[in-house]
């Protein structure tokens, strides 16, 4: 695993406007220099601050919205930046976003911080990983492998996180 991929312009005639910049790149996190993905990840947690997107159907229409949308930004990048932009992390918001909503749907209850930190975790895991169909779909090449590479990883993470919490919930008792 590379921790810093090497930034590089594919047809520097293709203009990227500002909001899509903006979006793809998750509000520029995906221009950390090194571990965009992780970087982009952890960012994604601080929206779990506020109460209300545990809600699991604000937290689903969230991710939904930013899945479609990132599908058609993703593919503005990829033609200005090449296959796999690291640029591009919107893609790991919604995989953590959607690893929590399973995690939610599956506890009956919001994770504690114990249990977002396992689903962060847990979702880095089968990010890098890249388990089928997930791999399947990074080798797309176009805006919707991007997005949905990472919405497998975050329901095989939330499955895990779910799992993984309640066997230690159950040995701390």
């Amino acid at each position: 695993m590379r921790l810093n991929k090497e930034r590089k312009i594919a047809d520097e005639n293709i203009k990227i406007d500002f909001f899509t910049n903006l979006f793809s790149s998750f509000l520029y996190t995906g221009y950390s220099p090194k571990a965009s993905g992780t970087v982009a990840s952890a960012f994604a947690m601080i929206i779990f601050s506020a109460d209300v997107f545990f809600n699991p159907l604000i937290l689903f229409v969230l991710s939904f919205v930013c899945f479609a949308a990132g599908i058609f930004s993703s593919g503005k990048m990829i033609k200005r930046f090449g296959d796999d932009p690291s640029e591009v992390v919107i893609d790991e918001a919604v995989g953590m976003w959607l690893t929590v909503l399973i995690f939610i749907l599956l506890n009956g209850d919001s994770p504690d911080i114990l249990g977002l930190i396992i689903c962060f975790l847990a979702f880095r895991f089968f990010d890098i990983t890249k388990i089928q169909p997930a791999k399947y779909f990074d080798e797309l090449n176009s805006g919707f492998g991007v997005m949905m590479d990472d919405v497998i990883a975050g329901a095989y993470a939330g499955v895990c996180a779910y799992a993984s919490n309640g066997l230690i919930q159950s040995l701390m008792n």
